[in-house]
Protein backbone atom coordinates (compact mmCIF):
# COMPACT_ATOMS: atom_id res chain seq x y z
CA UNK A 1 0.00 0.00 0.00
CA UNK A 2 1.46 3.20 -0.67
CA UNK A 3 1.56 6.29 2.16
CA UNK A 4 -0.04 9.54 1.27
CA UNK A 5 2.95 12.27 1.23
CA UNK A 6 2.68 14.26 3.80
CA UNK A 7 2.96 17.99 2.58
CA UNK A 8 3.37 19.62 6.05
CA UNK A 9 5.75 18.55 9.33
CA UNK A 10 3.65 16.06 10.43
CA UNK A 11 2.45 15.77 14.01
CA UNK A 12 2.39 13.17 16.30
CA UNK A 13 -1.03 12.06 15.93
CA UNK A 14 -0.56 12.48 12.43
CA UNK A 15 1.95 9.81 12.39
CA UNK A 16 -0.33 7.28 14.38
CA UNK A 17 -3.30 7.88 11.58
CA UNK A 18 -0.78 6.74 9.24
CA UNK A 19 -1.56 2.91 7.81
CA UNK A 20 0.43 0.22 8.63
CA UNK A 21 2.94 -0.85 6.38
CA UNK A 22 5.65 -3.06 6.84
CA UNK A 23 7.05 -2.86 2.90
CA UNK A 24 9.88 -0.28 4.75
CA UNK A 25 11.28 0.98 7.25
CA UNK A 26 9.37 4.60 9.07
CA UNK A 27 10.57 7.21 11.19
CA UNK A 28 9.80 10.43 11.96
CA UNK A 29 12.38 13.06 12.33
CA UNK A 30 11.32 16.52 13.58
CA UNK A 31 7.77 16.33 11.47
CA UNK A 32 9.09 14.44 8.29
CA UNK A 33 8.16 11.02 7.72
CA UNK A 34 12.08 9.33 7.05
CA UNK A 35 11.73 6.45 4.69
CA UNK A 36 14.43 3.84 4.14
CA UNK A 37 14.82 0.23 2.92
CA UNK A 38 13.88 -2.76 5.61
CA UNK A 39 17.48 -4.13 6.66
CA UNK A 40 18.68 -6.81 5.22
CA UNK A 41 19.15 -10.62 6.42
CA UNK A 42 22.81 -10.10 8.18
CA UNK A 43 21.77 -6.57 9.98
CA UNK A 44 18.20 -8.77 11.23
CA UNK A 45 20.32 -11.69 12.18
CA UNK A 46 22.62 -9.77 14.34
CA UNK A 47 19.36 -7.80 15.90
CA UNK A 48 17.59 -11.07 16.98
CA UNK A 49 21.27 -13.00 18.29
CA UNK A 50 22.53 -9.24 19.87
CA UNK A 51 19.23 -9.47 21.80
CA UNK A 52 19.18 -12.94 22.31
CA UNK A 53 22.34 -12.56 24.25
CA UNK A 54 21.39 -9.57 26.18
CA UNK A 55 17.93 -11.08 27.59
CA UNK A 56 20.05 -14.09 28.89
CA UNK A 57 21.91 -11.36 31.15
CA UNK A 58 19.62 -8.06 31.68
CA UNK A 59 17.60 -8.86 35.16
CA UNK A 60 14.07 -9.86 35.12
CA UNK A 61 12.31 -6.58 35.33
CA UNK A 62 14.06 -5.21 31.98
CA UNK A 63 13.37 -6.66 28.43
CA UNK A 64 15.81 -6.17 25.13
CA UNK A 65 13.14 -5.53 22.49
CA UNK A 66 14.00 -5.06 18.96
CA UNK A 67 12.57 -2.55 16.08
CA UNK A 68 10.56 -0.61 19.08
CA UNK A 69 9.16 3.26 18.52
CA UNK A 70 10.77 5.67 21.32
CA UNK A 71 9.61 9.32 21.37
CA UNK A 72 12.38 10.98 21.35
CA UNK A 73 10.63 14.25 21.00
CA UNK A 74 7.26 14.60 21.17
CA UNK A 75 6.51 18.81 20.57
CA UNK A 76 7.72 21.16 18.07
CA UNK A 77 8.08 19.17 15.78
CA UNK A 78 7.91 15.07 16.85
CA UNK A 79 10.67 12.94 16.35
CA UNK A 80 9.89 9.05 16.61
CA UNK A 81 12.82 6.89 16.37
CA UNK A 82 12.48 3.01 15.91
CA UNK A 83 16.31 1.77 17.30
CA UNK A 84 17.53 -1.70 16.11
CA UNK A 85 17.27 -2.71 19.81
CA UNK A 86 15.98 -0.65 23.19
CA UNK A 87 16.51 -1.83 26.61
CA UNK A 88 13.09 -0.71 28.28
CA UNK A 89 11.63 -2.01 31.22
CA UNK A 90 9.50 -5.16 31.48
CA UNK A 91 5.68 -4.94 30.93
CA UNK A 92 5.93 -1.88 29.70
CA UNK A 93 3.97 0.08 26.88
CA UNK A 94 2.96 -2.43 24.20
CA UNK A 95 3.12 0.17 20.72
CA UNK A 96 6.12 2.66 22.05
CA UNK A 97 7.57 4.43 24.80
CA UNK A 98 9.12 7.62 25.57
CA UNK A 99 12.71 8.18 25.29
CA UNK A 100 13.15 8.28 29.58
CA UNK A 101 11.56 5.06 29.53
CA UNK A 102 14.69 3.59 27.52
CA UNK A 103 17.95 2.62 29.58
CA UNK A 104 20.08 1.52 26.43
CA UNK A 105 19.65 2.48 22.63
CA UNK A 106 21.50 0.28 19.88
CA UNK A 107 21.61 0.97 16.72
CA UNK A 108 23.16 -1.41 13.67
CA UNK A 109 24.36 0.23 10.73
CA UNK A 110 23.18 -0.18 6.96
CA UNK A 111 24.05 0.73 3.87
CA UNK A 112 23.12 4.03 4.06
CA UNK A 113 22.66 4.71 7.62
CA UNK A 114 26.47 5.20 9.05
CA UNK A 115 26.32 9.15 9.37
CA UNK A 116 22.27 8.56 10.89
CA UNK A 117 23.78 6.27 13.47
CA UNK A 118 26.39 8.09 14.78
CA UNK A 119 25.90 11.90 14.33
CA UNK A 120 22.69 12.78 14.38
CA UNK A 121 21.00 9.71 16.68
CA UNK A 122 23.56 10.09 19.26
CA UNK A 123 22.69 13.74 19.64
CA UNK A 124 18.97 13.54 19.63
CA UNK A 125 19.05 10.09 22.18
CA UNK A 126 21.62 12.09 24.36
CA UNK A 127 19.12 15.06 24.12
CA UNK A 128 16.46 13.25 24.85
CA UNK A 129 18.29 11.36 27.76
CA UNK A 130 18.67 7.67 27.02
CA UNK A 131 21.75 7.19 29.15
CA UNK A 132 23.26 4.42 26.79
CA UNK A 133 24.25 4.09 23.25
CA UNK A 134 25.22 1.39 21.29
CA UNK A 135 26.42 1.22 17.58
CA UNK A 136 27.24 -1.90 16.52
CA UNK A 137 29.13 -1.83 13.00
CA UNK A 138 29.28 -5.14 11.08
CA UNK A 139 31.36 -3.87 8.25
CA UNK A 140 34.86 -5.82 7.78
CA UNK A 141 37.54 -6.36 9.05
CA UNK A 142 35.91 -7.19 11.85
CA UNK A 143 32.30 -6.59 13.14
CA UNK A 144 32.67 -4.27 16.16
CA UNK A 145 30.20 -2.32 19.05
CA UNK A 146 31.09 1.41 20.11
CA UNK A 147 29.63 1.56 23.50
CA UNK A 148 28.38 5.28 24.42
CA UNK A 149 26.89 7.24 27.54
CA UNK A 150 25.96 10.21 28.92
CA UNK A 151 28.76 12.62 29.92
CA UNK A 152 28.18 15.72 31.97
CA UNK A 153 24.97 18.08 31.39
CA UNK A 154 25.38 19.40 28.04
CA UNK A 155 28.25 17.41 26.83
CA UNK A 156 26.33 14.19 25.00
CA UNK A 157 27.63 11.05 24.58
CA UNK A 158 31.03 10.25 25.93
CA UNK A 159 32.57 6.87 24.13
CA UNK A 160 33.79 4.56 26.34
CA UNK A 161 34.66 1.54 24.22
CA UNK A 162 34.95 -0.06 21.04
CA UNK A 163 35.23 -3.56 21.00
CA UNK A 164 35.53 -6.56 18.23
CA UNK A 165 35.63 -9.97 19.29
CA UNK A 166 33.86 -9.91 23.42
CA UNK A 167 32.28 -6.75 24.89
CA UNK A 168 32.62 -6.19 28.25
CA UNK A 169 30.75 -3.92 30.21
CA UNK A 170 29.70 -2.90 33.59
CA UNK A 171 26.46 -0.74 33.29
CA UNK A 172 23.75 -0.34 32.32
CA UNK A 173 24.22 -3.61 33.34
CA UNK A 174 27.19 -6.63 33.72
CA UNK A 175 27.07 -7.86 29.89
CA UNK A 176 29.35 -9.52 28.03
CA UNK A 177 28.71 -9.65 24.52
CA UNK A 178 29.76 -12.14 21.63
CA UNK A 179 30.38 -10.03 19.21
CA UNK A 180 31.78 -12.59 16.30
CA UNK A 181 28.44 -14.44 16.97
CA UNK A 182 26.34 -11.53 15.36
CA UNK A 183 28.00 -12.29 12.04
CA UNK A 184 29.31 -15.97 12.44
CA UNK A 185 26.96 -18.83 11.53
CA UNK A 186 26.32 -21.60 14.14
CA UNK A 187 28.30 -24.03 12.08
CA UNK A 188 30.99 -21.31 12.66
CA UNK A 189 31.37 -20.35 9.13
Amino acid sequence: MALPIPRDLMTLDEWDALPEDNSAHYELQEGVLVVSPKPARRHQLAVTRLASQMERQLPVDWDAVPDFEVVVQREGPATVRAPDLVVVRAGGPEVRVEAGEVLLAVEIISPGSRKIDTRMKPFEYSEAGIPHYWVVDLDPPAASITVYGLGAPGDGYVESQTAVGELVVPEPFGMRIDIAALVTRRDGS
